[in-house]
């Protein structure tokens, strides 16, 4: 079986598309747009083909975690590259386009080695390399 794709919710549809266009190589489709319910959202494909797609409609409210607190529940997503040179790098360009680091990079226990970050709506991932 294959996982298909991962939806979130975000609030700017157009700042979250370029985030992942710019800093991860994704490919977005056309926006889609139900007039109806006022629902919009891009799929986001990656080189490995893995999807995102990310949804905005404006009843939606805003999650409870935040860069301390977290909640049981889907918490991150994790982009896998093929050097821990490859992870320095990505730290390096997300920290100078001023995105946070929350912690890392470092080996963890089960030997990936990481660093974890908030895309721009503290949405938590980690760039990661075994």
């Amino acid at each position: 079986m294959l996982l298909h794709h991962v939806a979130i919710w975000v609030s700017d549809l157009e700042k979250i598309k370029e985030y992942y266009v710019n800093h991860f190589g994704a490919t977005a489709n056309e926006l889609y747009t139900n007039k109806t319910t006022g629902f919009r959202s891009y799929f986001l494909t990656f080189a490995s083909g893995s999807q995102l797609e990310v949804m905005h409609r404006d009843d939606i409210p805003d999650n409870a975690n935040n860069t301390i607190t977290q909640y049981k529940g889907y918490i991150h997503l994790a982009f896998a590259v093929n050097s821990a040179e490859e992870v320095d790098n990505k730290l390096e360009e997300l920290k100078a386009a001023g995105y946070p680091i929350l912690r890392g990079p470092r080996v963890t226990g089960d030997g990936y080695y990481e660093f974890e970050t908030l895309d721009p709506e503290n949405n938590r991932l980690e760039v990661i390399f075994k």
